[in-house]
């Protein structure tokens, strides 16, 4: 009795883990962020009410190594945007640091782009970009660091990437003391829908952004 009793104790751990391999947790899917669903003060007046249906809009600037990269480059992949400046000696280090950690975890994976913006671009002309790439070790073709019109860089970070910090909008009129500052990561995927911010400048956050990046990639 106790040997049939042990066997069908057996048979039913055997058969509760087949049942977990075979159907493994569903993870949840990313939410798809959308201008009402967050902070008003981060979003151009114009777009407030869009609930639905935002995507990043279309952009041309150049990379470290002196080409033109558009919207085509990450049509139908996923994307990680940051803002940054090469002076910046605060937040940036540490940003980039995690971006480095992003992009070896992601290396030779072509569905993979990270997109650095400058926010000063007086100063970060191609030549200084070139020099930064270098000393973040970022692979060509998989990580662009990109420059251009201030006025075409700061409208995507507001009207596409709502990158904006609620202080930094008291400046929207003022292009002199205009300079976003940020330490948010935005995660974009294939459809070039925002899924997810996080801070750059937090292991555990980006440890999370490089999940649900993977997850993006599965879709």
């Amino acid at each position: 009795m106790k040997r049939i009793l042990f066997i069908a104790c057996l048979l039913l751990v055997c058969v509760t883990i087949s049942y977990f391999i075979l159907n493994p947790k569903k993870q949840k899917p990313l939410p798809i962020i959308n201008p009402k669903d967050l902070n008003e003060e981060m979003v151009d007046p114009e777009l407030l009410r869009i609930g639905q249906g935002h995507q990043i809009g279309d952009f041309k600037f150049q990379n470290q190594n002196k080409k033109t990269i558009t919207q085509k480059e990450i049509n139908g992949k996923v994307f990680v945007v940051e803002y940054f400046f090469t002076t910046c000696l605060s937040i940036c280090p540490l940003m980039n640091k995690q971006m480095q950690r992003i992009q070896e975890k992601f290396k030779g994976n072509g569905n993979l782009k990270i997109l650095s913006f400058t926010v000063d671009p007086a100063i970060d002309n191609t030549d200084e970009l070139e020099k930064y790439a270098k000393e973040m070790n970022a692979k060509d073709g998989q990580w662009h660091f990109l420059t251009g019109q201030k006025e075409e860089l700061y409208s995507l970070a507001r009207k596409s990437f709502f990158i904006l910090k609620p202080a930094e909008a008291e400046n929207l009129g003022d292009a002199g003391s205009d300079f976003i500052h940020t330490n948010n990561f935005v995660l974009v995927d294939q459809k070039k829908r925002i899924r997810g911010y996080y801070d750059g400048t937090s292991e555990e956050e980006v440890t999370k952004l490089m999940g649900h990046i993977k997850q993006l990639l599965k879709e």
